[in-house]
């Protein structure tokens, strides 16, 4: 496993981001991550990056990934995220919270006829001029569904092939709504002008 995150454990991080606790507070998430998974499991093998992840260095990152997790709070780098899965020819599991809504879905952009994130939202989120959560801010509830969802989804990406459970959906968003609540999910279709992965991107 590999971890990308520049951020700081903030106070009202706790409440949705159950990794971490009081003791965390001002110390770097990926560190405090790590610190986390190696005391519930000394086998698990995570390598951290306390970095931002960016159109630059996302290749890089990326090269020997089997599978993306994108739970960025922006768009700019949730769209440099897909870009570089797309080029990368790695497959993406993005999730998305905001206040009383979550998205799931599962991107093979880097396939001929596989939609990528960045047809799902397009172009326009390039700048990072949008509100993330901690603007708009989200029920920590929200969060868990979303994060055990995600989860759930990333175990039938990698078991795609392997087992009869294995399903990854692809260009599938699932949409979780928590004041309902309920799941409504659409497909997304590729996009031939996309500059993420179309034939004239």
């Amino acid at each position: 496993l590999t971890a990308v995150d520049d951020d700081v454990v903030d106070e009202s991080n706790l409440q949705r981001q159950t990794l971490f606790t009081e003791r965390d507070i001002g110390h770097g998430k990926a560190v405090a991550a790590k610190r986390w998974v190696c005391a519930f499991d000394s086998k698990i093998d995570l390598t951290i990056h306390d970095r931002r992840v960016t159109a630059e260095n996302a290749g890089a990152l990326f090269a020997d990934a089997d599978l993306v997790l994108d739970g960025t709070d922006n768009f700019a780098t949730r769209l440099a995220v897909s870009d570089a899965c797309v080029a990368a020819g790695v497959p993406l599991l993005s999730a998305a919270v905001g206040r009383f809504q979550g998205q799931v879905g599962a991107f093979a952009g880097h396939r001929g006829d596989q939609a990528c994130y960045r047809c799902f939202v397009g172009d326009a989120f390039d700048a990072e001029d949008c509100d993330s959560c901690a603007e708009d801010g989200m029920l920590g509830a929200m969060a868990g569904w979303t994060g055990t969802f995600a989860a759930l989804h990333a175990v039938r990406v990698l078991l795609d092939g392997i087992s009869d459970f294995g399903d990854p959906q692809w260009g599938t968003v699932h949409l979780l709504d928590g004041m309902t609540p309920a799941m409504r999910s659409f497909l997304i279709a590729k996009d031939p002008a996309c500059k993420g992965c179309g034939s004239t991107g």
